[in-house]
């Protein structure tokens, strides 16, 4: 979360002081690199049927649950109350969110460290995410610093579980969720370039359910 702020920070002074041209031009990159991610994280995958299956029943409840739209309007509402600039505030959050969370070493690093070691990865990653935070924060605005709200909930989340159940998650388990993370990144990718705007949050329920598919059937 530390190294987002500070990463985020930079970029939103580079943010401020770039013509639309430039800024519109790093968020094409960005959409082309979030494509590159997504596709080397989706080719993890060994059982693309339990992929397909997580992600059609993770589609079902994201609609049902009507993520998107609720995300949305919270993140239209929250730019209003603190009178935030910038058009891009959602996209910036969810971006920043699935970049800094979908990868295998955001999984290997919670589970590192919530089963008592040093928390190597996670020292990692933090140096990654509080660089790429920069160019995300330089094309999308302050929605990037919000994204360490649901960054704490998930890799939390995920240290606390594998305090829990750590010694059980297999190797095929964490390739798998992260094929799920690259199958939404690619959805991202495409609405970011403006290709076609997929509702990728609907589809976030898709990595809870590759769990127990994997556990029952892989």
């Amino acid at each position: 979360m530390a190294a987002v702020v500070v990463g985020g920070s930079v970029g939103l002074l580079f943010h401020s002081r770039l013509p639309e041209r430039i800024t519109k031009t790093f968020f094409q990159a960005i959409g082309l690199f979030t494509l590159f991610l997504g596709f080397s994280m989706s080719l993890k995958t060994e059982k693309p049927l339990l992929l397909v299956f997580s992600l059609i029943i993770g589609a079902l409840f994201g609609t049902l649950l009507k993520l998107q739209e609720r995300m949305e309007q919270s993140g239209v509402t929250l730019q209003e109350k603190l009178k935030l600039k910038g058009g891009k505030f959602s996209e910036g959050l969810v971006t920043s969110f699935l970049m800094f969370c979908m990868g295998s070493m955001t999984i290997l690093g919670a589970i590192e460290e919530g089963l008592g070691n040093e928390p190597k990865l996670l020292l990692i990653k933090s140096l990654m995410d509080g660089f790429s935070s920069i160019a995300l924060a330089a094309a999308m605005g302050v929605g990037v610093l919000f994204s360490i709200v649901p960054l704490l909930i998930y890799q939390g989340g995920l240290t606390l579980l594998a305090a829990w159940f750590g010694q059980s998650v297999s190797e095929l388990m964490i390739n798998e969720i992260t094929a799920t993370g690259g199958i939404l990144l690619i959805g991202l990718g495409i609405t970011i370039l403006g290709i076609k705007k997929i509702d990728v949050l609907n589809l976030i329920p898709a990595l809870l359910i590759i769990i127990p598919l994997v556990y029952f059937f892989g």
